[in-house]
């Protein structure tokens, strides 16, 4: 039996660092409760006289989101169920932001049914308005998932995850998109891990991916089974037994109405977003291609970092020509404002010694990949990460490629 790498244990030091982001993440909580801000709930609330609260699984930006139980099944005890509550801040933005969302996410489950398809996405249950303290909050319900690809991620440090665990997983993402993309005419504009959720089909892993703790303050995965902790390591047959789900259409929009330029979480962003071009649907492929090296090694592919002289976008924009080369003039200038990045063809303005290296090279010499493993990943990763979007491999493609299907 094939046993994966072993998760790793914190040491002091981590566990004082997590203690005081958890402790900030709390005064930004408490900071957020206000008028326009986040509703203040607490264990045990009932939300629209049906979902009772059991547990905050996450606090963002934009929303929390509690575990809950749905107390319209009481009346059925085998029925009873469990769901995720979205509640968004009370200011009106946001609930306009909530409107746009559920009509994606409407769109999506008319069309499950209309073609028994799109599995590979999270179900829209419910949704409603509540009046707190606060205001107004519109609420979005969820079918209740396990945690991110992020807290499965960092139980492998930087190994990445097993292969056989990465292309399943991304084989379901790429069904999700060509779904989104071709039959819901959708744009999610924000692939990343953390919006990737695990569940279980079986019984055994529907009781084991509930006990996850929230991916906000914690980034490790622990599982829990009738006898306790499941030890330090995952069995092959646990990890290939968890599914994935593309969550969070929070950001998503249709391909023939974006509803915003700036989209997509920095290190996944497609260089037609960096340099402020139209977008369309490549740009999702374009950042599924960063989950998949990121998935497979454990470190991001582009991950950007602001200079003295220079901004997080000028270093994102310098790592991508590092890795793929020359950004071809009719791309790189034919925005207006090209000279935000480019003093002239192919020369960046504000950064000018570059580190050339292939993608080949980056698995062969900082990760130790054989050739036989690295020549086939980088010919996957390659049609994803064109710099022309019309000529970029789209779900479909992706999920004809040789590398998925092997053993």
């Amino acid at each position: 039996m094939i046993r994966f790498p072993a998760v790793c244990i914190p040491s002091c030091q981590d566990l004082l660092r997590r203690r005081a982001m958890e402790e900030r993440a709390q005064e930004e909580m408490l900071a957020a409760q206000h008028t326009g801000g986040h509703h203040p709930a607490r264990e045990g609330e009932v939300f629209n006289t049906q979902y009772q609260a059991l547990r905050k699984l996450g606090c963002g930006t934009f929303a929390t989101v509690w575990l809950c139980q749905d107390m319209s099944c009481d009346l059925f005890p085998r029925r009873k169920k469990h769901v995720a509550v979205k509640v968004l801040k009370s200011r009106e933005s946001f609930a306009e932001a909530a409107q746009d969302e559920v009509a994606l996410l409407r769109c999506v489950s008319s069309m499950k049914k209309k073609d028994r398809a799109g599995e590979n996405i999270v179900c829209l249950l419910d949704d409603f308005r509540m009046i707190r303290e606060n205001g107004f909050h519109a609420c979005l319900v969820f079918e209740a998932l396990g945690p991110s690809l992020r807290c499965l991620m960092g139980n492998y440090a930087a190994r990445g995850l097993p292969l056989p665990f990465v292309k399943k997983s991304l084989q379901q993402v790429l069904a999700g998109l060509h779904f989104l993309h071709k039959r819901c005419r959708i744009i999610h504009a924000d692939i990343k891990p953390e919006n990737v959720l695990l569940y279980g089909r079986e019984k055994s892993l529907q009781r084991l991916l509930p006990d996850a703790f929230d991916c906000g303050q914690r980034t490790d995965l622990r599982l829990k089974g009738p006898g306790g902790e499941l030890g330090n390591q995952l069995e092959e047959s646990d990890l290939m037994s968890i599914e994935v789900k593309i969550a969070d259409l929070g950001s998503a929009c249709w391909t023939y109405k974006p509803f915003s330029k700036e989209i997509q979480t920095q290190p996944y962003r497609a260089v037609e977003v960096l340099l402020g071009l139209d977008y369309g649907t490549p740009a999702d492929i374009w950042s599924t291609g960063c989950l998949a090296f990121e998935m497979a090694t454990g470190e991001r592919l582009f991950d950007p970092q602001p200079g003295k002289y220079f901004s997080r976008d000028d270093d994102h924009v310098a790592r991508i020509i590092e890795l793929l080369g020359r950004i071809p003039p009719q791309i790189a200038l034919s925005w207006k404002k090209s000279t935000k990045f480019f003093s002239r063809p192919g020369a960046l303005l504000r950064i000018s010694r570059l580190s050339p290296r292939s993608l080949h090279s980056v698995l062969a010499d900082r990760h130790q990949w054989t050739k036989d493993e690295a020549t086939p990943f980088t010919a996957f990763l390659l049609p994803a990460l064109q710099y022309a979007p019309h000529r970029r491999a789209t779900a479909a493609q992706c999920l004809q490629h040789a590398w998925l299907g092997a053993p």
